[in-house]
């Protein structure tokens, strides 16, 4: 049904006069023509009408016969509503507010089963405030970048690259996209347990807007992951990036992978056992070492084994750091400064591309241990 709208503040005698000088006569000149005034001035005295079907045919006979007679004012006829359309959007509406319903559903368990890991304790507690406190002065920053990371037309959200949850990455896209640009795989930060895929937002937009493509890529946290399951899905979103860039108009020949704090530490444990894993004999890959230009790591730890201590004193606790870290027997396999020094993995080393490492020597959520991990890779020849 449609509703239409008909011009009520016109008189007849003066609809009679412009249909006058619009057919060229000043009066009507036949009875056909004097029908259709009629019916035309009947409609101007009912401003809002229902268009029933009937209706519409005696329009359609009315305008017809007004147009023979030459003194006819045509009307624009309103469309149907799309009935498809509608219920697709009501059904996509649906999708939506199902998933948000999910995603609540998911991070209120993971934060209870984090809370039970933490327990009530005071340096936890102290930090997070300081968080909170922390990210309310940055809040006027934070609405500007959220607006542009919701709103930008530069920005594909939430690209699958994997099959589990949270394999998903964002893309920033530079506006002129002249030839191929080159590409940086971003691994956030977030104590391996607050990571997201939007902390790069800044990051993105800033590269983006210096012709480069930025692929920030997420990954499962703790507890719905430990750091087996962090590596696996940064691997996996370093594969995506590598072998589909090419169709966002990125140069699979120019990609740099970075890292920041315990994104530093994620990427550097993917990249290095990707290096291991094309050292032994018939493993297949989906991604090559060779494919990266250089890696660049920001604030990263490496080598947690010592990190234990500090990160117990500042409020990350010793059992919930190992149960992320998947038990105290598995922290020199994950690392990378005592990778490295094994000298089974010289050749894997010597596979790595160029490393830059940037880490503050006043660092107090991490220790600067970058330079240690420099030298030692260096023994091994590779490019620093």
């Amino acid at each position: 049904m449609q509703l239409e709208v008909g011009p009520s503040s016109r008189s007849p005698s003066r609809e009679g006069r412009e249909e006058g000088a619009i057919g060229g006569d000043e009066t009507p000149t036949s009875s056909t023509s004097s029908s259709a005034a009629a019916a035309e001035d009947a409609n101007l005295e009912r401003p809002l009408l229902l268009r029933t079907p009937q209706r519409a045919a005696s329009d359609g006979a009315a305008g017809a016969a007004a147009a023979a007679g030459g003194g006819g004012v045509r009307r624009r006829a309103v469309s149907e509503p799309c009935l498809p359309a509608r219920a697709e959007r009501s059904r996509s509406f649906g999708r939506d507010v199902g998933h948000a319903a999910a995603e609540t559903f998911l991070l209120t368990r993971l934060a209870l089963i984090l809370l039970r890991y933490l327990g009530i304790g005071y340096r936890w507690i102290t930090k997070f405030l300081a968080l909170c406190c922390y990210a309310m002065l940055l809040m006027p920053g934070f609405v500007q970048i959220g607006y542009y990371y919701f709103f930008s037309r530069q920005v594909r959200r939430s690209i699958v690259y994997g099959e589990q949850p949270r394999n998903r990455l964002d893309l920033y896209l530079p506006t002129n996209m002249n030839g191929l640009q080159p590409v940086v795989a971003f691994v956030t930060g977030g104590a391996w347990i607050i990571g997201y895929k939007a902390w790069g937002a800044l990051l993105g937009r800033r590269l983006a807007e210096r012709g480069v493509i930025v692929a920030c890529i997420d990954y499962r946290n703790f507890p719905q992951g430990t750091i087996s399951d962090m590596v696996e899905d940064a691997s996996q979103g370093i594969s995506f990036v590598c072998n589909n860039i090419t169709s966002y108009g990125g140069d699979a020949n120019r990609i740099y992978l970075v890292g920041q704090s315990a994104g530093a530490h994620i990427a550097a444990c993917a990249l290095l056992n990707q290096a291991i894993k094309e050292c032994g004999e018939g493993e297949s890959s989906s991604w090559s070492v060779s494919q990266i230009k250089a890696y660049f790591g920001i604030s990263g730890g490496y080598n947690i084994v010592n990190l234990v201590d500090h990160f117990h004193a500042r409020g990350l606790y010793r059992s919930i750091f190992l149960s992320i870290m998947e038990g105290e027997q598995s922290l020199r396999r994950f690392s990378p400064e005592v990778v490295v020094r094994d000298p089974s993995a010289r050749h894997a080393v010597s596979l790595l591309p160029h490393i830059v490492l940037f880490h503050g020597t006043s660092d107090c959520s991490i220790p600067s241990s970058a330079r240690i991990l420099l030298e030692v890779v260096e023994m091994s020849c590779s490019k620093i």
